[in-house]
């Protein structure tokens, strides 16, 4: 998927890797994606619901080797 900015939130524990979604996510214009790169196993349940709760969209999401990658387009 193509995305406009990269985070890198691999070996931060819950709430680090929503923390700094949300931070990014500000820095970015409406339809813009973010990818999110975290180790997590709680990072799944967590984008969901901080989608659910801001609005932006998770437009994907997937695991390779325990490690999640999230997308989400700014709202």
């Amino acid at each position: 998927m193509e995305f406009h900015k990269d985070l890198d939130a691999r070996g931060l524990n819950c709430p680090l890797p929503i923390l700094k979604a949300k931070k990014a996510l500000a820095e970015m214009s409406s339809g813009e994606i973010l990818r999110v790169m975290a180790t997590d196993p709680g990072s799944v349940r967590d984008f969901q619901a901080f989608a659910r709760q801001t609005g932006n969209d998770l437009v994907g999401h997937s695991e390779n080797n325990k490690e999640f990658t999230f997308f989400m387009k700014r709202k």
